[in-house]
């Protein structure tokens, strides 16, 4: 049985992270004046701050446990979900779109919709974003229930309400600002605990050539579970991921990762509260570098895991799924006073998922349905009064939707379905209307709705293996979404071309090339022209590291 005997010294530091987090709450409350306050920090943060706020916002209990989890059932191939599918669409959300976002002063991805398609494709969004918002975020939940159920013994159906209970505090107390420094809190207390856990789970384990040693020999992963390029032939794919190459570039790399970083306003929340263009294209960059090497301390502990720890991901043991390959490297490694750490590194994980969507949440609802369509014009205390209420509401829908992820021993293969069901849609329709002036409102609204059906039909075929027949849940989600993209991208450019386009003045700072007079004016702040400030060298520079990294591990 996996379980954890923390002892007074653990529960010591469980106790002052509480007390923090709690405090940075009400000290961010003091400069909450007015609504924008509360949703974008009053768009007045540094870029490191927003940047590590970035990749924090991603660094849930999701990602440590999901993709540990993905390390340990599909191997090495893991490593795409970084250096195919996150790093790259970083980049282009910070050299291509955040101009977009930040010029047009949008407050949150759903807006810029109703700027460029009008009121139909605004309300579909706004509405199926704050649905995946708190499916998320019980995700998240969910994964900090079931591991402190399972390390410390406590019940699930407490630890969701005491942890929910704690994030809805400093959430309504500090808004975005309070979410921000948390998660930048948090951040570096995850690495505090991950970072040592994989240098000593490494070392017992013989190091990399012991590691491979033993992953050779576990019938599930064998030699193609140590390779991140090899097997993924479209005629007979031996990789674990049992998807070709087609699945892995065109799916994960493009559709799903770019559906992901550029259009989840959950992570571009973040950059829109930056206190300058400069800064706001810089802070998914600043992000990068971090994300680029987070598989060395999250996908190699799963390997480590499965390789070392008999049993793992082998029948319905809830012990031994595959989300608890890091609890288990806890278990056996962490002594008193480290394992107070690691068990705040997993309920940081979990605050800075479920704050990150629920801060997301709120902004979408207050700004995208109740501010345009129920009471417009009200004065700045009134949305922030509704914004606070919203988060409650966020949090009590959060605690609902927890146990939808029960039934999932990858809670990965889970938050895939999700994404390709309500973020690639999204991807579909806002890239093509970013660089095509002549894409319509209805096609919008039209490409939303086709690619949303799209995605969650495809997913129910391939459940009861209905034409469609996929090697793994990973895989399906890939090609679920290439449906997806495809659909909607035909449904958006046939539409349009037999309807009305808005006139190109109108459409000044919504369509590349047509650029506000506005937007042409320099950063106030001189220190942005620093040549190591050019969002171009560090997305470039990062970029190299990544090409580089998949070439040791092809």
């Amino acid at each position: 049985m996996l379980r954890l005997h923390p002892g007074t010294v653990d529960y010591i530091i469980i106790a002052i992270y509480f007390v923090v987090v709690l405090g940075i709450g009400f000290v961010a409350k003091l400069s909450i004046k007015t609504d924008l306050d509360f949703f974008l920090s009053g768009r007045s943060l540094p870029a490191w701050i927003t940047g590590l706020a970035f990749m924090a916002a991603n660094l849930g209990a999701l990602e440590i446990l999901g993709q540990s989890a993905n390390g340990a059932q599909y191997g090495v191939a893991a490593v795409h979900y970084y250096w195919i599918g996150a790093v790259p669409a970083m980049v282009f959300l910070g050299l291509v779109m955040m101009p977009f976002y930040y010029g047009a002063k949008v407050r949150s991805v759903p807006e810029y919709l109703r700027l460029r398609f009008g009121e139909a494709a605004h309300i579909f969004n706004a509405a199926t974003f704050a649905i995946a918002t708190v499916l998320i975020s019980g995700v998240n939940l969910f994964a900090l229930a079931l591991i402190i159920h399972l390390l410390l013994g406590w019940p699930v159906g407490g630890s969701i309400l005491a942890a929910a209970a704690i994030v809805l505090v400093y959430i309504t107390l500090g808004g975005l600002t309070s979410a921000i420094y948390n998660e930048v809190l948090q951040f570096f207390v995850i690495i505090a605990a991950l970072l040592p856990l994989t240098l000593v789970a490494l070392h017992a384990a013989g190091g990399w050539s012991g590691v491979e040693h033993r992953i050779k020999e576990l019938p599930a992963l064998g030699n193609a579970g140590l390779h991140a390029w090899k097997g993924l032939s479209t005629s007979h794919p031996t990789n674990p991921l049992k998807s070709s190459w087609i699945g892995v570039v065109f799916g994960l790399g493009f559709v799903v990762s770019f559906g992901y970083w550029t259009t989840n306003f959950a992570e571009v929340q973040r950059a829109l509260s930056a206190k300058n263009l400069s800064a706001a294209r810089r802070t998914p960059l600043i992000a990068a570098y971090p994300k680029a090497f987070f598989p060395f301390i999250i996908i190699l502990p799963g390997l480590i895991a499965v390789a070392t720890i008999h049993g793992l991901g082998v029948g319905k043991n809830l012990s031994l799924q595959y989300n608890t390959a890091i609890p288990h490297l806890i278990n056996q490694f962490f002594p008193e006073g480290m394992l107070g750490i690691a068990i705040v590194a997993l309920i940081a994980a979990f605050m800075a998922g479920v704050a990150a969507n629920v801060t997301a949440f709120n902004t979408v609802v207050t700004y995208d349905l109740i501010q345009p369509y129920l009471w417009k014009d009200r004065d700045p205390a009134f949305y922030l009064r509704w914004g606070r209420l919203v988060t409650v509401a966020g949090i009590l829908i959060s605690i609902a939707t927890a146990f939808i992820a029960k039934g999932y021993s990858n809670m990965m293969n889970y938050i895939q379905t999700l994404f390709s069901i309500f973020n690639v849609p999204l991807f579909t329709t806002f890239i093509v209307a970013m660089f095509w002036k002549r894409a319509t409102a209805m096609g919008g609204f039209l490409s939303l709705v086709a690619g949303t059906a799209t995605a969650y039909g495809v997913n129910r075929l391939a459940a009861y293996h209905v034409i469609f027949h996929f090697g793994s849940a990973l895989s399906a989600s890939f090609w679920q979404s290439i449906w997806a993209f495809i659909v909607g991208t035909v449904v958006l450019v046939v539409v349009s071309l037999v309807t009305k386009p808005r006139p190109e003045e109108e459409l000044r700072g919504l369509v590349w090339g047509l650029t506000r007079k506005e937007e042409r004016t320099v950063d106030e702040d001189p220190r942005d022209r620093l040549w190591w400030r050019s969002p171009v060298l560090l997305g470039a520079v990062v970029l190299v590291i990544v090409l580089v990294l998949n070439i040791l591990f092809i």
